[in-house]
């Protein structure tokens, strides 16, 4: 029995730097997917960086910019993982906490994650390594929620863009690995309502949402990868621009000789560490945010 969660529940989080807000957003709970633990959060040994994993509710976290800096654009983040895991940190609030203090809103979507056990990374490793199909099978049944739970964050910002300073028609979404597949669907799948105003998709996993014809009214798409990508995206990256470029529509692309996978906003002293100034220029040149001092 289909189950809607109504409710909204938002708290302060004054201790996190910008961090504001707590939202949870709606969602329908499905019949054939049970989450038998609770969500974590937990440092990851095997990649590096701390983790969310086991996520059954969607939440965004709103990252606000002071007022006086306030351009009044606004971007929703997905962080990467695999659909087992949230990099919370480096493909997260490290991210939404730079565009802060840069007059832009950041917003760090936590969407719906397969239902793991004690450690969500481990297990995912183990199947990369021995069972793909498996691997492959249980994204397959997650990704339709997480897609959904974008497009519900693109609705919920929308309609109460006022409250945070956000002008509704400047609203993007941008998402890491399996955040990027998250775009990606978002890209094929939205309506009127929920239509992000620009894409920006960084190492998306295409391997899992295959590319697909873009709708005549795509928003600009902004895409970042590296060529040394040991999952072998940039082929994917570079065959999502080109869906846009040969279509007529707004498309940038950004393909790093060196970076590899998952850089976000590790320091790995490669040209790949300024990607996200790298957006911030596009952003000013499209007319998304406003260069401020």
């Amino acid at each position: 029995m289909k189950k809607m969660i109504l409710f909204l529940c938002i708290y302060p989080l004054s201790f996190l730097g910008y961090g504001q807000d707590i939202i949870k957003l709606p969602y329908e709970t499905p019949i054939d997917i049970k989450w038998e633990n609770s969500e974590k959060e937990y440092y990851s040994e095997i990649w590096g960086t701390k983790v969310i994993t086991n996520v059954s509710e969607p939440t965004i976290q709103v990252f606000s910019p002071a007022k006086e800096k306030n351009t009044r654009a606004a971007v929703i983040i997905a962080p990467g993982g695999g659909l087992f895991a949230h990099s919370i940190y480096h493909e997260g609030t490290a991210v939404a906490s730079w565009l802060a203090k840069r007059g832009i809103t950041g917003i760090v979507l936590k969407y719906r994650l397969v239902p793991t056990a004690e450690d969500g990374v481990a297990e995912i490793s183990n199947l990369v390594a021995q069972n793909s199909a498996k691997l492959t099978k249980e994204v397959s049944r997650i990704m339709p929620l997480s897609i959904q739970d974008g497009l519900q964050a693109i609705s919920y910002i929308r309609q109460h863009a006022n409250i945070y300073g956000i002008d509704p028609q400047k609203i993007g979404f941008m998402g890491f690995s399996a955040g990027g597949a998250v775009a990606m669907g978002i890209a094929y799948q939205y309506t009127k309502e929920n239509r992000p105003d620009f894409l920006v998709p960084i190492y998306p996993w295409t391997t899992q949402m295959a590319v697909q014809e873009p709708k005549e009214d795509a928003p600009p798409i902004l895409i970042f990868c590296a060529s040394d990508d040991p999952i072998g995206l940039a082929t994917g990256a570079i065959e999502l621009y080109n869906s846009w470029y040969t279509r007529g529509l707004n498309a940038g692309l950004h393909i790093y000789a060196k970076g590899g996978h998952g850089f976000g906003m590790r320091k790995k002293e490669l040209p790949s560490d300024t990607w996200i100034e790298r957006f911030y220029d596009w952003s000013v040149t499209e007319g998304f945010a406003i260069a401020k001092e």
